[in-house]
Formats: C-alpha cells, sequence, structure tokens
C-alpha cells in the first residue's frame, strides 16, 4: 500500500492497519509479563505495557514506510519499545538509583540492535533479578527481525549512535535528585560541539526518543539504504523530530512531575513565553530537515501529529497556563495540526463513552 501523504489517509490507516497489529503484539507481551516469577519486575512490565501503551501506537505509524515487511516492522517497534518503557519504569519507579545498574539494564537496548550479539545478564546490579526471560526475549524479537534484513550493516552505525544518545540518557536522569543536573549538563558540554544552538536540557530532550531508529529499520526492511540515505534519515529525525516528541512529553507532565517533584526539561526555560517560541522553534527546524528526504509528506504530517497527540491529551487541558500554550502551539502548527488535534480529542473521548466498542484498540 502507498505511504500515506493526507491527514485523512494516515489516520485511516493508523486505526486500520497499525493499531490491530500493536495491540496483537502488545498483547502477547503482556501474557509474558504476567508470567514474571519476581513480583516487583512483573509489576514494572505490566504497568510499562498498560500505561505506555500510545508509545508503540505513535511509534508504529513508521512501520507504513516498510512496504511488504509493514508486520515485521511492527514486531520490531512494538519491542524495542516496550523495553525502552519497561527499563524506564526500573529506573524511574522501581528499587535503584545505581547509575551502574541503569547502564547494565540498558545494554539490552544495545544488543537489541546487534544481530548476533551475545546476551548479557542485564540485572546484575539489582536484587530483583528473575523476570522468566522476559527481557532477553524482547531482545531476541529484535534481533530477529534485523538479522533478516537486507542492507543491516549500512544503517547499523547510526542505529548505535542514536542508541548510545538515548542510553546515556537514561542514566544521567535517574540517578540522585541532586546529582541529575550536574550530570546531564557535563554530559552536553561533551556534545555541545555539534548542538552550539541548544541548551543542555534540548539536546537530553532530543536524545530520548526513539523515532529516528524506528524509521531507519523501517526503511530498511522495505529495500536497503544508502550510506547518504541513512545519513540523511537520521539527520531528519535527530535532532529536532525526536526533540519536539519528548519536549511534548514533558510539556503535557509539567503539573505531574511538579507534584512529584520529578525532573522535567520544561522547567528550565524563563517563561512561558521562551517555552512557546523553542517549541516553534523546533516545529520549524524539523520541517525544514524532511526536506527532499524520501516521502517528505510524510515525515511533515508526523510532526504535525506529534502536536495533535500529545496536545490532545487531558494533560494538557487540565491547566490554564499549559492550556494556552498548547492552543497556540497548534495554530501555529497549522491545519493538519488541528486535524490530528481534533482527532485525538474525539477519540479520546468516544474511548471514554463507549470503552467496548473501543475494545479492539485497547491492550485487555
Amino acid at each position: 500500500m502507498p505511504v500515506p501523504m493526507t491527514p485523512l489517509h494516515l489516520m485511516h490507516s493508523m486505526y486500520k492497519r497499525v493499531f490491530p497489529i500493536v495491540h496483537e503484539q502488545l498483547c502477547y507481551w503482556k501474557a509474558k509479563a504476567k508470567e514474571i516469577p519476581n513480583e516487583e519486575l512483573r509489576r514494572q512490565a505490566l504497568s510499562s505495557i498498560t500505561h505506555k501503551t500510545f508509545h508503540c501506537e505513535g511509534g508504529a505509524v513508521l512501520a507504513l514506510l516498510s512496504g511488504k515487511n509493514f508486520t515485521e516492522a511492527i514486531r520490531f517497534i512494538v519491542a524495542y519499545q516496550t523495553i525502552s518503557d519497561y527499563l524506564d519504569n526500573l529506573c524511574d519507579r522501581s528499587t535503584s538509583l545505581d547509575p551502574a545498574d541503569f547502564a547494565a539494564l540498558h545494554e539490552a537496548m544495545e544488543d537489541a540492535l546487534s544481530p548476533g550479539a551475545p546476551l548479557r545478564h542485564y540485572y546484575r546490579y539489582r536484587l530483583d533479578q528473575n523476570d522468566g526471560g522476559y527481557l532477553v526475549e524482547l531482545v531476541k524479537t529484535c534481533q530477529s527481525v534485523l538479522a533478516e534484513m537486507m542492507g543491516y550493516e549500512i544503517i547499523s552505525p547510526f542505529l548505535k549512535e542514536l542508541c548510545r544518545y538515548y542510553c546515556d540518557l537514561q542514566i544521567h536522569k535517574h540517578v540522585k535528585k541532586e546529582e541529575r543536573e550536574e550530570r546531564l549538563i557535563k554530559w552536553f558540554k561533551e556534545n555541545q560541539r555539534d548542538w552550539p544552538q541548544m541548551e543542555w536540557y534540548e539536546f537530553s530532550a532530543c536524545a530520548g526518543s526513539t523515532l529516528a531508529i524506528f524509521c531507519l529499520v523501517a526503511y530498511s526492511l522495505d529495500e536497503p539504504l544508502t550510506p547518504k540515505g541513512a545519513q540523511q534519515i537520521k539527520e531528519s529525525y535527530f535532532p529536532y523530530i525526536q526533540g519536539l516528541h519528548i519536549l511534548l512529553d514533558y510539556f503535557i507532565d509539567q503539573q505531574e512531575d511538579q507534584e512529584g517533584g520529578d525532573l522535567n526539561f520544561c522547567f528550565y526555560y524563563q517563561n512561558e513565553e521562551q517555552l512557546f517560541q523553542r517549541f516553534i522553534y523546533f516545529i520549524e527546524q524539523a520541517d525544514e530537515r524532511v526536506n527532499g528526504i524520501k516521502h517528505e509528506k510524510f515525515h511533515r504530517l508526523i510532526n504535525r501529529g506529534l502536536l495533535g497527540m500529545y496536545l490532545s491529551d487531558s494533560k494538557a487541558n487540565e491547566y490554564k497556563d499549559i492550556q494556552e500554550i498548547s492552543k497556540k502551539i497548534i495554530r501555529r502548527g497549522g491545519a493538519a495540526s488541528r486535524f490530528f488535534y481534533l482527532n485525538g480529542r474525539t477519540y479520546r473521548r468516544m474511548q471514554q463513552w463507549f470503552p467496548h466498542w473501543f475494545g479492539k484498540y485497547r491492550v485487555h
């Protein structure tokens, strides 16, 4: 099927093609999570699937770039995103504040991108260890998809670079509260030469997304990329599309994070006007970076879809300050942003009003 190039075509493809396979895959992993022997690991695995399903739904839209290997692309995306969400829970909401533990856990994300790589003991620095093979099976699922791919060696360096950014972020941001900011600033200074136009908290946001990895894998499952093509895709998504993605995530979580005393990159802007202007900068840069890329219109829709998906969330409408900025961002995003925003609001309301009718779009 052709890659969607209009908002309506994209939404139709998501509901009819993407969501059913995503939820089929998530149901499988949820069943596996229920079998985890260790109570804490089981609780975090189930929580990550239950509360972060939309991460897999959103990421899997990039599978529409994978042609005849669409199902395999979703299998990879769901497994890799499930690793990400599970490990995020283990680092953020579980029993450890040890950076060595976080580094060991995130070796799973590195190994998942390396077909044939030996599996490691990812829980070796924590008390809770027996997951019944859950994390290893997720890793092996990703490896199996990449092992069948033509041209894996072309995208491999880019996958590993993006993964390194992601893992470093996860290690630094989950340590003791009094150490987080210092570690993140030091890490940024090591990379600042490449991104002089950013602040440390913006660079951190850019590192925290998996979208570029999914895009590279999806394209490569359709046909091998050239080195130049792979470079172009990576530079189109990292840093600005990924940064927009994660800044939106933090933006709608501001009240929740403030109440919980959690790190939030949006807190570091001087005022609401600066926050709004930087969002506009990221939107404009994200659009500029996809100029000339294959399926350019599709990638622009991804940018607008991110705005609509996040800003239609109820958390973006519960507090007046967040709501006002959300409205301004949607207006600047244009007609496509308004379409995805209204669709998102309607979809969420319909889920509340008719939960049984929407059951096929939920993970039971």
